[in-house]
């Protein structure tokens, strides 16, 4: 159905993760009109239906006349991006190859489109959406950049030239698992040592063993900024391995900047300047490294901003698959 009365068309973005789906209206002046936010419900069909909910709720907020240019999604696990095809997303229960683009296709047909024709929607990996979001934020269309996020996992997702880097397996950007030390402990995935063993919330829960109201990673942090030795060592051993994850990935792909995301990014400064502090001790050991002013290239992911939603949004509103930061039309405005 097009309803489109001249009115430029707006965008939807949305970040299905494993506890609830926070999704954005974009207006074509990049600016977040409404944004909304559903409960996960897992499985495939569980998965649908919480996506089509907080769509319907960005679409009433947007209006009778409204009209959609364009639906995005970024969602964990396996996606290829050129089906729609979601597997392994082991977070909603998604363990068998799940087409979704056609799943929201058919429970979208009541969406007002800019234009005739199927409506565009977009599918992939979260990680790749919030480096668009990143990137978009920053206002750099042109850019090299990784968005790291720090949860669970470690994991990170790739924009080059402006392009996203996704991989001939779409495994780009998997640098959790690289190993940091062949010799230690079992990863989940079959190897030893792996990165995220060391530099991920899991890790500072594993290390800090105590159990409280708050997370973790807060609470090393704040010990350790009250001077527990105890939780200074756990706190710089977690930013040195970090810090170690920011140097894989300027060593690797030069990216201009080494976004920091995720649960554990909501440390705030303290992470920023744990991470730059382990980064610059290493550095200093090597002329090469400082040459490259590793460390001056780390930056935090806005607080309280639905990065990757509004990647997804910027996805949504490309021309195809090969999403790039180009095909937008503008900066994305937010309140920050």
């Amino acid at each position: 159905m097009n309803t489109n009365d001249n009115r430029p068309p707006l965008r939807i973005g949305l970040d299905i993760g494993g506890t609830k789906v926070l999704g954005v209206l974009i207006g074509p002046s990049g600016r977040v009109i409404a944004e909304a936010r559903e409960a996960t419900i897992h499985g495939p069909e569980g998965t649908v239906k919480c996506a089509v909910n907080a769509i319907d709720k960005l679409l009433s907020d947007a209006g009778p006349r409204a009209s959609i240019a364009g639906i995005g999604v970024g969602i964990p696990g396996l996606v290829d991006p050129l089906t729609g095809v979601v597997s392994h997303a082991v977070n909603l229960e998604i363990t068998e190859p799940f087409d979704l683009h056609t799943a929201l296709r058919d429970r979208l047909t009541h969406v007002p489109q800019a234009d005739p024709g199927p409506l565009p929607i977009i599918i992939d990996n979260d990680l790749n959406v919030a480096a668009l979001g990143a990137g978009f934020l920053r206002g750099e269309t042109d850019t090299d950049l990784a968005f790291v996020a720090v949860g669970t996992g470690l994991a990170a997702g790739i924009v080059l030239d402006g392009r996203l880097r996704r991989g001939a397996w779409g495994a780009a950007g998997e640098i959790g698992h690289v190993p940091m030390d062949p010799a230690g402990p079992l990863c989940p995935c079959g190897q030893r040592g792996c990165l995220e063993l060391y530099a991920s919330g899991s890790a500072l829960e594993r290390q800090w063993g105590e159990r409280s109201v708050r997370p973790a990673p807060r609470d090393v942090f704040d010990a350790a900024a009250a001077g527990d030795v105890r939780a200074t060592r756990i706190r710089d051993e977690f930013a040195a391995a970090l810090a170690w994850a920011v140097r894989l990935l300027v060593l690797t792909y030069d990216v201009k900047n080494v976004v920091l995301g995720g649960g554990v990014s909501s440390l705030g400064e303290p992470l920023l300047q744990a991470v730059r502090e382990q980064c610059d001790m290493a550095c200093a050991r090597s002329q090469f490294l400082t040459a490259l002013g590793i460390s001056d290239r780390i930056a935090l992911s806005p607080m309280g901003v639905p990065v990757a939603a509004i990647g997804a949004a910027v996805a949504g509103g490309a021309a195809s698959v090969e999403t790039t930061l180009h095909s937008s039309t503008g900066p994305i405005e937010v309140n920050i």
